[in-house]
Formats: structure tokens, sequence, C-alpha cells
């Protein structure tokens, strides 16, 4: 997966893992790990919107703190334009975070609801010191216009705002230190329809005006459709597809893609769509299957996917697929 002539590669994830112990009850039973993040290689280019998208528990929020070492690996390799993010030390790091920032899912739990939301632009501008002291009320006023808040919200704490409102702020937090990626974790979960649609919209907008990357950490797929270029889907820690948009929406390649797309509800009654209901339950990460991990839940797993792992391969043009028997899926 290797960077084109035309597109600047600013994010490459090799190998990444992140393993959490597990406590035994004996000090001779050997350490269990949860394999939350097992093995996932991606990248993303200048300016696009790489969305992650799986059932609870697949590993996606975990890649996104892993890659911004809130959570530090266990194992792979991060690359930042030239900088391996992992090999940092706690200086350079807190350098290079003004270029990486969070849109956590919380609106409200992300902010200090004892800052005003003056403080709270103020305090990420001063520690990245992307503006002098005597700008920053400039660019505060800037920020909020930005996002659609009026001038007088930054004497206000954070509970005075609705959800909405609060996920703008933390927008403009993001904002305030000029990053380049910007990984947005469940960003309109916690949201109404109508506010996620309008937040989605600002999104959209700021990157083609600040022309900024996103990392989109969602379990929704209508909301990934309408804002990504390209789409990763994974599974129990693995990546099982990654695609153009169009492509995994049209064509997709993998069962578990299919059965999630499945799932996508369909605005026109008259229109009778077959839902792919999955048996079973998601295999536990601390024990996970041989061979493919979907196999367990898979209705077209053979004896080859209980015991071989399938290798992440294109399938076609910009189409990577981790399956045995893709081929027999294409349209």
């Amino acid at each position: 997966m290797a960077a084109t002539a035309d597109k600047k590669l600013l994010l490459q994830v090799e190998h990444l893992k992140q393993y959490f112990p597990v406590k035994t009850d004996s000090m001779f039973k050997p350490k269990s790990y949860v394999k939350a993040v097992d093995d996932v290689s991606f990248h993303i280019y200048e300016g696009e919107t790489l969305s992650i998208v799986g059932e609870s528990g697949c590993g996606k929020s975990t890649t996104g703190r892993a890659i911004l070492r809130l959570d530090e690996p266990t194992g792979g390799k991060v690359y930042f334009e030239d900088h391996n993010v992992l090999e940092l030390n706690k200086s350079q790091m807190r350098k290079l975070r003004g270029d990486l920032q969070v849109i956590f899912q919380d609106p409200f739990a992300s902010l200090n609801p004892r800052q005003t939301i003056k403080q709270i632009l103020n305090e990420a501008m001063a520690i990245q010191q992307v503006v002098s002291k005597e700008k920053r009320m400039e660019r505060m006023l800037e920020l909020l216009n930005y996002v659609g808040l009026p001038p007088e919200a930054l004497d206000r704490y954070p509970h005075e705002f609705s959800g909405g409102q609060r996920q703008r702020i933390g927008i403009a937090r993001a904002l305030a230190v000029n990053p380049k990626l910007i990984i947005c974790d469940e960003a309109v979960s916690a949201l109404d329809v109508s506010i996620q649609a309008q937040i989605l919209n600002l999104l959209k907008k700021l990157q083609k005006e600040f022309h900024l990357t996103f990392l989109f950490i969602s379990h929704d797929l209508s909301v990934v459709r309408h804002i990504s270029d390209r789409v990763m889907v994974m599974y129990l820690g693995k990546v099982v597809e990654i695609a153009e948009k169009k492509d995994l929406f049209d064509s997709p390649l993998h069962p578990y893609t299919n059965a999630l797309l499945s799932a996508i509800p369909v605005p026109n009654p008259e229109i009778k769509k077959e839902r792919i209901l999955l048996k079973g339950d998601v295999p536990s990460p601390i024990n996970p299957p041989t061979g493919c991990r979907f196999h367990t839940r898979c209705p077209f797993a053979t004896s080859k996917c209980k015991t071989e792992e399938p290798a992440l391969r294109e399938m076609k043009r910009n189409h990577y697929v981790s399956c045995h028997f893709a081929e027999e899926f294409q349209h």
C-alpha cells in the first residue's frame, strides 16, 4: 500500500499491535492479553478522510489512541511524515502533538468544566506556542467564527452549552494549534441525528478550508458514507477490508463488510432490503480463533478458514481484502 505519485503520504502505520495484560488469580498462571489491535497496517494521504468502522470492541478506537500514544503500543511502527512517532521522547512527542489532534466522543467529558472556553483555547495555544500572547484573543475569535459560535461564548463554561455546541468547542480547540491530522473518535455518535449532519458538514468545510486530514472512527456506516474518501473495516483487532468509499459500498469483498452494509437503514419503506444476520457473538480478544478470526460467524467458512489466516491482499486497484475466497464475492 505505497503512496502514489500525485498524493503525499502523511501517516503510515505498520504492523501496529496493542495488547493489554489481563490479571490472573495465580502467579504461576501464564499472563493473558487482550489483543485489542493485532498487526494492523494502513496509510493516510494528505487531505483525505480515512474512516475506520466495525462493531464495538473491534479495536478501532484503540488504534486511534495507539497512534497518538495515549496508550503506548505493544509493537509496530507509526510514521507521521518523516517521524517514527513511537521512537520520539516526551519532549519531541509534545511538539508533534500540535500536528496530531483528536476530537473525542463525549463533548462534555473532554472539556475541563472548571475552565471557560477562553481558558480552554488559550491553554492549547500556550502549550504549543503557535500564536503570540498578544494575538491569541484575535485567534480565539477567529476559531469561534469558524465553528459557528458567537464571541460571547469565550466567557462561558462548558455546562452552559448544548452537546452540539460543546463538540464545536472541541473542534475549535483542535484547530487552535494548526494541526495536520485530526483523529475523530466517534465524534458525532453522542449527538442527535440533525446535529450530527451539522457537525459533519462543518468538518468537511474546515477540511477544505484548512487542507486537513482526518482519521474518522465510527460504527455508523451512514455517517461514514457521508464524510469518507476511503474506508477501513476492522474485526476483532484485524483489518478485513480497505477500499475507496464507492468501491466498498457498491462492491464489498468480505462477508463481514457485506453484513455491516446490509444493516444500513433504507429511508424508503417500499424498498425491502435483505438483512444479513450474523450468528453468534464476537469471540473473546483474549483467545481469538485460529485462522480467519471471522470464521466462527461466517456463513461461507471452510476448513481452510479455520486453520489458515488470510493475508490482506489487493483484489482490485486500491481495494484490499483479507479473505481466502474474496474472488467469489466480486460483483
